[in-house]
């Protein structure tokens, strides 16, 4: 690897799977040392046990206020002050717009979109001048489909975050860039489905459904995210990078 993060500190919420496992473990290669976050421990154990001795795991939700307190607490006394924030955490919740309830408005949004937010507030206290703030959102922040109003409607507000944030920090150079990925091979198909089969049945069908036939990889959303991380995106805030497959274009 070419050492983009050498030295940097990077904090990575929902760090334990998916695209957030895949960011941190390449943000390792790249020189960084990571701390990732997650509800569960035995996750987060196995998390660090692929990212190596340069990862510390934090259990933490990121729906409570004092969860993220805590957390920036001991990433600050274990690590010091972060270089580049990864708001990953996430949760898919889909359901008919006749059918879905109140709890799962209220989860959907208090992780994805209360969760977001809070997830940079707090940071700011041990953020670096200059730091890199990378929310993950989706391509459907800016698509109608259906069963997703709930779930997209927090990622177009993350998308919005970004905007908002970028403006307010521009004191501080800290730059916040959204990174949308399309479909992505992850544990989540396994969380909106009822069987393994299922799940890989609606993946293919998924990739199917982008014009390049197929879902994307974490590695390669772990590839955008080191450039926003990176000093080579100096010029770059309130932004965003589109990785989707030709989904939302074509």
């Amino acid at each position: 690897m070419s050492g983009k993060l050498n030295g940097k500190i990077a904090v990575i919420t929902g760090g334990s799977s998916g695209i957030g496992l895949g960011i941190a473990k390449r943000f390792v290669r790249e020189g960084a040392r990571v701390a990732i976050t997650g509800r569960n421990q035995s996750t987060i154990d196995k998390a660090l046990s692929e990212i190596g001795a340069n990862g510390i795991g934090i259990r933490g939700d990121v729906s409570s206020v004092n969860d993220l307190t805590r957390i920036y607490r001991t990433v600050a006394d274990q690590l010091g002050k972060i270089d580049t924030l990864i708001v990953n955490a996430g949760v898919y919740i889909l359901g008919p717009l006749d059918q879905f309830t109140e709890d799962q408005f209220d989860t959907v949004s208090d992780i994805n979109f209360k969760g977001a937010f809070f997830s940079v507030q707090k940071a700011l206290p041990v953020l670096k001048d200059g730091a890199s703030v990378i929310l993950i959102s989706s391509t459907v922040n800016n698509k109608g489909v259906p069963n997703h109003a709930a779930y997209a409607a927090t990622k177009a507000a993350v998308r919005s975050l970004a905007r908002s944030f970028s403006a307010d920090l521009l004191g501080r150079s800290i730059r916040v860039n959204t990174l949308t990925p399309g479909p992505i091979d992850t544990p989540v198909f396994t969380t909106v489905t009822a069987s393994a089969e299922e799940a890989d049945a609606i993946k293919t069908a998924m990739g199917n459904f982008t014009p390049v036939k197929r879902v994307g990889t974490p590695a390669e959303i772990a590839a955008a995210a080191v450039y926003l991380a990176s000093d080579e995106s100096a010029f770059m805030l309130g932004a965003e990078i589109l990785l989707d497959g030709g989904l939302r274009e074509l």
